[in-house]
């Protein structure tokens, strides 16, 4: 059975050696007994916050206590923290941080893979950009991959067809791009014109520049 340590509310005193207001006490015999009294002064208050270290210093821990606090408005006790021997609560910690660094040595290795597959995946992306369209400037395609593909944003280079390469995948992120850097649909949107409408001004002018690209090499 736990030992139970309360934070009081009110200021009380030790019912034994009448030091006060305790901070911490225990309750023997329905009477208030400060720490030292209660012999557990030799414990380190662990609050609460982290599951793992609490675990560890009470498994860790030949003696503990639980310390509560009484909720007014729940009118319950509820846990705020541990006592621990000390040397178990270092031991904890220790073993905890050896976790925190393995979790980041992992969290590196998995941004670093992330991002070899990010160049590789671009890389492919660029060098199926030019089999659809071989006179897109090559420097232009790998634009195009870089900006579809970029990780979290959303677009159709990160989309389930376009990591498939998909041919309508890849045509509509060289679509999109000349929507924007070959046409007048940004200034129509700015100028008020609605989306639809936009697009299908521009919808000729798209349609010109993808069938340039189209054109096999030395036509």
């Amino acid at each position: 059975m736990d030992v139970v340590v309360i934070e009081p509310r009110k200021g009380r005193h030790c019912a034994e050696c009448r030091q006060g207001p305790l901070t911490m006490h225990i309750r023997e015999f329905n009477a208030p007994l400060c720490l030292v009294c209660a012999d557990l002064a030799h414990l380190a208050y662990l609050p609460r916050g982290s599951a793992a270290l609490t675990r560890r210093a009470r498994e860790a821990s030949s003696l503990s206590a639980v310390v509560v606090r009484f909720n007014r408005r729940r009118r319950r006790y509820e846990r705020q923290g541990l006592l621990v021997e000390e040397a178990a609560l270092a031991r904890a910690e220790s073993a905890c941080l050896a976790d925190a660094e393995a979790r980041a040595r992992r969290r590196e290795r998995d941004a670093a893979r992330r991002a070899g597959e990010d160049v590789r995946f671009t890389a492919e992306l660029g060098a199926e950009i030019l089999r659809l369209f071989p006179r897109c400037p090559p420097a232009r395609a790998q634009d195009i991959a870089e900006h579809s593909a970029a990780r979290g944003s959303g677009r159709v280079g990160r989309t389930a067809a376009g990591r498939s390469l998909e041919t309508g995948a890849v045509t509509a992120a060289v679509r999109a791009s000349v929507r924007h850097l070959d046409t007048g649909y940004d200034a129509l949107l700015t100028a008020g014109t609605a989306r639809k409408e936009a697009r299908a001004r521009v919808s000729a002018a798209i349609e010109t520049v993808l069938a340039s690209w189209r054109q096999p090499p030395g036509r």
